[in-house]
């Protein structure tokens, strides 16, 4: 492998600006928020922050819809509180990686507030336009993922608009070269504010059709997605169109290219197709295209060995130059410690597991706030949500708050230490017993195993970068070789809370007894692993 960079196998910690500190006492988080808690960061043992978006926005979706690329939205604070952010992480070795979100715009940004003019003005073909039906029905069938068809009547205009989320989401048209180059222009603004890297929100949705051909039909025992259920209208369909085109492919090189001016930066693509595990090798191949790949696919409430390796298995086979990304959690999913929970109870044992399960992955790996915490998912009541997603879906679909609850730093304090007015989400009353100040005390907790887990891994070369080869075993236990070199690591888990054994009679191994997470023992080559237990040994001749 050529030189390695600081983002293969780098620990990324995704950070939801609203929810984790605020700074200035209006419910929100915000960014000196973020600055404020950088050496908690840093303790944790994290390469680099993913901060999602703070841009200018109506907040219509929290962020993923932008009014101005190159501007910080007031709640979050200033550019200059943007440029400190960048220079006291640096200072500590945390790299900053930010979200864009290039598909789509704000209705209120002001490409969009001259495109819907008429068809004559300079932005006329700057998002995806196109005339009604003869019975002036929507262009074709394409289906929003937040409920009901992708098309929205402009009266001026005399035309539908594309939207592949929300109505206030209308979609750039990346046919335009026009577009594309703006587009990465405002990329390059945070280039040159000194940024490591970026997080390409629904990257595979640059693109649609031309033809605008209709997306053929889903047979019922093929609705199975990955952000979106399956009484979701948006599972009726193979989405072949409006998504994932051919064309798609060159824009993500136009990215490379750009970021191969800044050496050191990096790309994340965030994957979400017919068959993301394809498309995340297709965008990552040729050294040419982006650097990292991200999907739903371990995302989902699929909870066994089987799928897990056969989801990581499958990745590897295709994507044989690029490099994967894993997460757990993050803020579209309903948290891990829930969605995983055997029997629908919350386990210490399987949280910790699961984070050295996490991090002895092949890739690098995504954790969302709170993950360290072992946080679960919160239950918000209908007059207290936010998300229009789940407005829209409600009671079957309870949309994304739960996992986006501020993040609780003391126990004691009215909401929790995040902030001293009524947050814009309330505290989860059931996140109190597991907040930071408890768990710093707690030699034992989630935080403190978790912290403990990620400097450990930082000194084995093996999880980080190392090769991975599955072993065959039963379920409940997954088990791998991790190796680069001379070095091979041992990684075995029991998903299950019950007690396993597995037989390691044809291989020699060494404990590495340094590692907190061990809840294993070795007995005449039988290994015994107790509920949610983990093992790594070091393989010998």
């Amino acid at each position: 492998m050529a030189k390695l960079q600081w983002w293969q196998g780098a620990v990324i910690y995704q950070i939801y600006p609203r929810s984790f500190q605020d700074s200035n006492h209006d419910g929100i988080g915000d960014i000196p928020g973020i600055i404020a808690e950088l050496d908690y960061i840093k303790g944790l043992g994290v390469d680099a922050i993913w901060v999602s978006p703070f841009f200018k926005s109506p907040m219509k979706d929290f962020g993923y819809d932008i009014s101005d690329y190159r501007d910080i939205d007031p709640l979050f604070g200033t550019l200059a509180d943007f440029d400190e952010l960048i220079d006291k992480a640096h200072q500590r070795d945390i790299k900053i990686i930010i979200d864009q979100v290039l598909s789509h715009t704000s209705d209120q940004h002001a490409w969009f507030s001259e495109s819907r003019v008429d068809k004559t003005n300079d932005k006329a073909d700057w998002y995806v336009w196109a005339d009604a039906k003869p019975d002036g029905t929507a262009p074709n069938n394409w289906l929003s993922i937040f409920g009901g068809p992708a098309w929205q009547w402009e009266p001026r205009r005399k035309q539908y608009y594309l939207h592949n989320f929300l109505t206030e989401q209308p979609d750039l048209n990346f046919h335009n070269p026009d577009v594309r180059q703006h587009v990465l222009d405002n990329v390059e603004f945070w280039l040159k504010k000194g940024v490591d890297g970026f997080r390409l929100d629904a990257i595979n949705f640059c693109y649609h059709d031309a033809q605008l051909r209709d997306n053929p039909a889903k047979p019922v025992d093929k609705r199975q997605g990955r952000g979106f259920s399956e009484d979701n209208p948006y599972a009726f369909q193979y989405h072949y169109y409006n998504n994932t085109q051919p064309e798609n492919l060159a824009f993500m090189a136009e990215i490379r290219a750009l970021l191969d001016r800044y050496p050191g930066t990096v790309s994340l693509g965030e994957i979400s197709s017919e068959d993301s595990l394809a498309t995340m090798a297709e965008y990552t191949q040729g050294g040419n295209k982006l650097h990292m790949g991200y999907s739903f696919e371990l995302l989902t409430k699929d909870y066994s060995a089987a799928y897990i390796r056969q989801t990581v298995q499958g990745l590897e086979k295709q994507m044989t130059e690029g490099w994967p990304c894993w997460a757990f959690s993050n803020h579209d999913v309903e948290r891990v410690a829930s969605r995983w929970a055997k029997n629908g109870v919350r386990s210490d044992a399987q949280v910790k597991m699961l984070t050295a399960l996490l991090g002895s992955l092949r890739g690098s790996v995504c954790m969302y706030q709170g993950e360290e915490l072992g946080l679960t998912e919160a239950d918000v009541a209908f007059e207290d949500l936010q998300d229009p997603y789940g407005i829209t879906f409600w009671p079957n679909f309870k949309g994304r708050d739960g996992c986006r609850t501020p993040h609780p730093w003391q126990h004691n304090a009215e909401f929790a230490g995040f902030s001293t007015q009524k947050p814009w989400l309330p505290v989860a009353k059931q996140h109190l017993s597991n907040s930071v100040d408890l768990q710093n005390a707690d030699l034992n907790s989630c935080l403190n195993r978790y912290r403990e887990f990620l400097h450990w891994r930082k000194n084995h070369q093996a999880l980080i970068v190392g090769d991975i080869e599955f072993i065959d075993t039963p379920e409940p236990l997954l088990a791998f070789w991790r190796s680069t070199g001379d070095d091979t690591i041992l990684c075995c888990f029991n998903l299950s809370e019950q007690s396993a054994s597995l037989d390691l009679t044809t291989v020699s191994l060494t404990e590495l007894a340094d590692v907190s997470h061990h809840s294993g023992q070795l007995v005449k080559n039988q290994l015994n692993l107790p509920p949610f237990g983990c093992y790594f040994a070091k393989k010998h001749d």
